[in-house]
């Protein structure tokens, strides 16, 4: 079980509207914070079809991890409380009892592939602070992950305002998981991998290594909603909610390190309809499938 930590700081927080969760300039090199953007795009879901993804190679370390190698996460059982998003105690303890179920869930999928597992630590922010990965909030800010002390951070009150006070349980839900998708590929080494690959290109190269590693993390987020959907009662109506969150949260502007809102959609149902990490292989996926 994660390390859950509430942190009440001096300095005032800043007010922050409901732009969403976006990328964390880190301080070092070595230390980045992944989150997701909000976006206004509007656009329909895109199917690949079969033979889409490719087969990852042996000496391929992101497109052949152990992750992928032993089927399916298997079904999760979650007790989530009612949430009020109102009351940040509640939606505190909502996103605490999910981080409790993903930590399960993960853990005994990586227990089962025979790879070491620890859960994050969880950080709630009432306030402004530091992580390793920088100074939070940042201007449009709620949540982010930071691989260099496995760091879930969640300001609460922001969560509720970038999801524009929404009282459905699965948006705050499929945040939390797709955040928690970083600290699997981190646990799994994708992301040092990731961090190395992205280390040696630049521009355009730098960007689609970053949209392929965001759409994985929303495949893993998928999977866990696929899993849980039964006991979290994720029905089509949910599932409708989820994935026109993802939209919205998909590449604006110029930005292009996210994908765009069809691959955002894409990636997100396959995980949850395949409930598989080796469905998540983005690495090796054709190139229109992570734009």
């Amino acid at each position: 079980m994660g390390l859950g930590v509430s942190l009440t700081l001096c300095v005032g927080l800043a007010a922050v509207g409901f732009t969403g969760f976006l990328l964390i300039s880190a301080m070092l090199p070595s230390s980045e914070a992944w989150s997701y953007p909000v976006s206004s795009a509007g656009t329909e879901t895109f199917r690949p079809g079969e033979g889409a993804f490719a087969e990852g190679g042996r000496d391929d370390p992101l497109g052949d991890s152990p992750l992928y190698r032993i089927g399916e996460l298997g079904e999760v059982t979650c007790e989530a409380p009612e949430l009020d998003q109102r009351d940040p105690a509640s939606v505190e303890t909502f996103i605490d009892r999910i981080a409790d179920c993903l930590d399960r869930a993960w853990g005994s999928y990586f227990s089962a592939a025979g790879m070491e597992f620890d859960s994050p630590n969880r950080v709630y922010w009432h306030s402004s602070g530091h992580s390793p990965c920088g100074a939070f909030p940042t201007e449009g800010t709620a949540a982010f992950y930071c691989q260099a002390n496995r760091g879930l951070y969640l300001g609460v009150e922001e969560i509720v305002a970038a999801s524009a006070g929404s009282d459905r349980p699965e948006a705050y839900t499929f945040l939390l998981s797709h955040e928690y998708g970083h600290h699997v590929q981190g646990q799994s080494r994708i992301l040092a991998e990731f961090h190395s690959a992205r280390a040696d290109v630049d521009g355009d190269e730098a960007d689609e290594l970053t949209r392929r590693n965001e759409l994985q993390a929303n495949c893993l987020g998928g999977v866990f909603l696929g899993a849980s959907g039964t006991s979290l009662e994720l029905g089509e109506r949910e599932r409708e909610n989820i994935l026109d969150d993802v939209r919205l949260r998909s590449d604006r502007g110029g930005e292009h390190t996210h994908g765009s809102a069809e691959n955002g959609r894409m990636w997100t149902a396959h995980g949850m309809d395949r409930v598989d990490p080796a469905a998540c292989n983005t690495w090796n996926a054709p190139e229109e499938l992570v734009r």
